[in-house]
């Protein structure tokens, strides 16, 4: 079989599709995975850039 076939994993790279035959993911093997701490910076914001008005129209007269 080849690229058009959906039940493969050469058609599941060919569809672009993940699947029981290519899964997306590995799966470990074992207990339950241990949570890893990560060290969060705090969330800076940034100050909003100021809104700029379009020129006024001058009066046709």
């Amino acid at each position: 079989m080849g690229k058009g076939d959906r039940k493969t994993r050469k058609g599941k790279i060919g569809i672009r599709s993940y699947g029981n035959v290519r899964p997306h993911s590995s799966k470990k093997a074992g207990g339950a995975a241990k949570p890893v701490a990560k060290t969060a910076k705090p969330a800076v914001k940034k100050a909003a850039a100021p809104v700029k008005k379009a020129p006024a129209k001058k009066a046709a007269g």
